[in-house]
């Protein structure tokens, strides 16, 4: 494929996102990103990106636990 028919999917993407509802906004604009990744361009906002992992689940203290009324 050449530069140009990403680029244009890209403008194209771009443009829906900015009459998009905020969920599909947020996915058009990384896939406007993924083209221009394609051309060897990234963004700014790209770079600054960082994917957020859950907290771990922590195990409560035995103490938290009565004994009392369990069967």
């Amino acid at each position: 494929m050449d530069g140009e028919f990403y680029r244009t999917f890209a403008q194209r993407a771009r443009d829906l996102a900015a009459k998009a509802d905020p969920f599909t906004r947020k996915r058009l604009l990384v896939l406007a990103e993924k083209y221009d990744a394609k051309l060897g361009k990234a963004s700014p906002a790209s770079r600054n990106l960082q994917r957020t992992l859950p907290l771990p689940r922590t195990v409560p203290a035995g103490s938290a636990f009565s004994d009392a009324g369990e069967a």
